[in-house]
Formats: structure tokens, C-alpha cells, sequence
């Protein structure tokens, strides 16, 4: 059974798990604005010595912690900061704070969890 459309405050009928056009266009400007103001990933500490740590890091643990934990094994694409850095170098650094992650479980259970914080 499929659950019911939504009504937007646009007055646009949406499938129900959709977003509206107008909140789509939303969230790309809020993004959009975010991003302007964010450093960039070089100014980030993510140049080319991270990325030489990075392969290292995943060529020693290449499955993903997160698909683990629920018995599946994924390939890891994604070295995690467990604690966000937030720029301090030190905990950015730090190898016992970072963690393998497939690309889904980085962009939808870790961010889920840091929002949440």
C-alpha cells in the first residue's frame, strides 16, 4: 500500500517522500549559500598529503565500519573523522579518529548522527 500525496504550502500536490519543486529550489539555494562561505577542501586540510594517508589508510581497512556492524561487507571509499575536526589539526590528523565508510553510509548515517549532535 503506497501512503497518500501531500499538499505543499505552495499549494502543489507532492508524491508522498518527495520534495515540491519549491523545496527543492530551496534547499539549493541554502546550499548554495553554505557553500560560498565554506573553505575550500585544500584550505580544509584535504590536499595531497591527506589523500596519499587516505589510500593508505583504506588499503588497511577497505570494508565499510557502518555495513559491517549489520553483517554486509561494502567496500570503503571514504576515510571518516568519527569526531569532526572542525579544523583543528591535531584530531584531523589523528588516525585513531578516523574510520572506513562506504560513500552511502558517509552521506546518510554519519550525517544523520552529526546533525544530531
Amino acid at each position: 500500500m503506497t501512503k497518500p500525496p501531500r499538499l505543499c504550502s505552495c499549494g502543489n500536490v507532492v508524491p508522498h517522500g518527495e520534495l515540491c519543486i519549491c523545496q527543492q529550489k530551496a534547499r539549493r539555494e541554502r546550499n548554495a549559500r553554505h557553500d560560498a562561505r565554506r573553505p575550500s577542501a585544500r584550505d580544509r586540510g584535504y590536499n595531497h598529503e591527506w589523500r596519499k594517508a587516505r589510500a593508505e589508510y583504506l588499503t588497511a581497512h577497505p570494508h565499510c565500519r557502518e555495513c559491517s556492524k549489520h553483517g554486509v561487507t561494502t567496500l570503503a571509499t571514504v576515510v571518516d573523522h568519527v569526531i569532526p575536526h572542525r579544523g583543528d589539526k591535531r584530531l584531523f590528523w589523528h588516525r585513531a579518529n578516523w574510520q572506513p565508510l562506504c560513500k552511502l553510509c558517509h552521506d546518510s548515517v554519519k550525517q544523520r548522527q552529526e546533525r544530531s549532535l
